[in-house]
């Protein structure tokens, strides 16, 4: 692929990385919401659930546009992918958001082991975004002029 910059696809990555890890904030916020509230035994907001699947989503999606300026972006740079930890501390965290994206649907009287496997995919999580992060800036630096 023979672009004149691809300067436009990292600032398309810096913003998808944001708001990704605006949406996991959100997420923690929100379920952390849910959890007191359970562990409480009080209801909760009826729209509180459907917008932490939504925001779910959009992590998910994010996620994959992540995954996508990263494997375009960087055969299109060096022709091949590997040239550093980014790559597994990024495939790692694809990883986790869908573990955590699938226990989110298991979740249920019927299997509560559902619920921890998707906590503890979220707890690890966040040491797989702090990962992908710093990895992604030493990254970053290698396009910029």
């Amino acid at each position: 692929m023979h672009l004149p910059t691809f300067l436009w696809l990292w600032r398309i990555a810096a913003w998808s990385m944001g708001f990704t890890l605006v949406a996991y904030v959100i997420l923690g916020i929100s379920g952390g919401w849910m959890f007191w509230l359970r562990q409480q035994r009080r209801s909760r907001p009826d729209w509180v659930r459907p917008f932490h699947f939504l925001m779910g989503a959009v992590l998910c999606g994010l996620v994959l546009v992540l995954l996508a300026i990263g494997i375009v972006g960087t055969l299109g740079h060096f022709g091949s992918l590997g040239h550093s930890v980014h790559l597994y501390a990024g495939l790692g965290v694809v990883d986790l958001v869908f573990v955590s994206a699938w226990s989110a649907v298991q979740i249920g009287s019927q299997r509560p082991w559902a619920r921890w496997v998707h906590l503890g995919s979220n707890g690890i999580l966040l040491i797989g975004l702090i990962w992908v992060t710093v990895t992604g800036w030493d990254v970053v630096q290698k396009y910029l002029p």
